[in-house]
């Protein structure tokens, strides 16, 4: 089975006998990594590597996500797409220049969005059945919004709803005052900005397996600059994917405040330790499984994110109506 490799410490990435190997900057350690085994590659830490490397994983269809010190996104290195289909592609930028057409695929990704939100406030409802009512009607307003901006809008006030229910949730540790960022200020909105840069890149790696553009979205404008379609697919997998790990990780005192580092008393990031754990448990969270409905076999939460692609493909070439995902389980 096929997983992604996370470089934390620094080092050098080589290729070496038709294999990948890391070798660890502080005391030349050499870890093997078995190419046939890695689906996405994450540097986290001040790694070099050359063209010879990059040729190598471009073979294998190997994504290289790149970030930044305090684990802030810094870009892909992106193999040259081989399933590539230019029906497809005409197709998806006739939906995001028809708007009803539009408007439908991004109500679709945020009433998604807001079913799995209202799953994670509905196993605390002792605690947030106020936040899950006040939801519930700006819920039904998703169905009747007329333009992206009034999407937009409602969906901001369901997020900031959301999050304020994150005080009933959590230990007293950890106390969401609001959301911010760029930078994120406070250990809790490190770990959400940090979970949902990797569902990003996650939904972004499994789009480049698809002949998917992942620059032509419907509920985020497409932008010049950035993977604009993993932004509206991650809406479905956001609630799904990283607040249960951040509930889990809190609730149970596996991450605490020494976990965080801070950058001028303002910047707030993981560090090298809780990076380690996020990580451990965001990879657990993707190999879980459920029996598949329609497929009548076990599904990864990962192989879910795939899956949403081929519906959303189906319905852009008029195969079959997309119906987003909702839960079941």
């Amino acid at each position: 089975m096929k997983r992604d490799h996370y470089t934390i410490s620094d080092g050098r990435l080589k290729r070496k006998d038709n294999t990948l190997y890391f070798i660890k900057g502080e005391d030349g350690t050499k870890q093997s990594l078995p190419i046939e085994h890695i689906r996405n590659i994450h540097v986290f830490g001040e790694v070099d590597f050359n063209t010879k490397l990059l040729n190598f994983i471009s073979q294998f269809d190997i994504c290289l996500h790149i970030y930044n010190y305090y684990g802030y996104y810094s870009g892909t290195y992106y193999p040259k797409k081989k399933n590539v289909s230019g029906f497809t592609v005409v197709h998806q930028s006739a939906h995001y220049m028809e708007h009803s057409k539009r408007i439908y695929l991004a109500g679709c990704f945020l009433l998604s969005a807001t079913h799995h939100i209202l799953r994670n406030l509905r196993r605390y409802k002792e605690k947030t059945a106020s936040a899950v009512a006040n939801i519930e009607l700006e819920m039904e307003k998703l169905q009747y919004a007329k333009s992206i901006k009034e999407l937009m809008g409602i969906e901001g006030y369901i997020r900031h709803l959301y999050y304020q229910a994150f005080n009933d949730i959590l230990k007293e540790e950890f106390v969401f005052i609001n959301r911010n960022k760029q930078p994120p200020r406070d250990p809790l909105n490190a770990m959400i900005s940090f979970g949902n840069q990797l569902t990003y890149n996650t939904v972004l790696s499994e789009i480049y397996r698809t002949p998917l553009d992942p620059s032509i979205s419907f509920l985020h404008e497409p932008s010049t600059k950035r993977f604009s379609l993993s932004l509206d697919l991650a809406e479905i997998f956001k609630p799904l994917l990283v607040d249960p790990i951040i509930f889990s990780l809190v609730n149970r005192k596996m991450i605490k405040k020494d976990h965080f580092d801070y950058l001028e008393n303002e910047i707030c990031f993981l560090n090298e330790a809780g990076k380690k754990k996020f990580i451990v448990a965001w990879e657990d969270r993707l190999r879980k499984t459920v029996r598949h409905r329609r497929l009548k076999r076990n599904t990864s939460y990962r192989y879910m994110i795939r899956l949403e692609c081929y519906k959303l493909i189906k319905h852009l070439i008029n195969d079959e109506t997309y119906k987003p995902l909702k839960a079941w389980w």
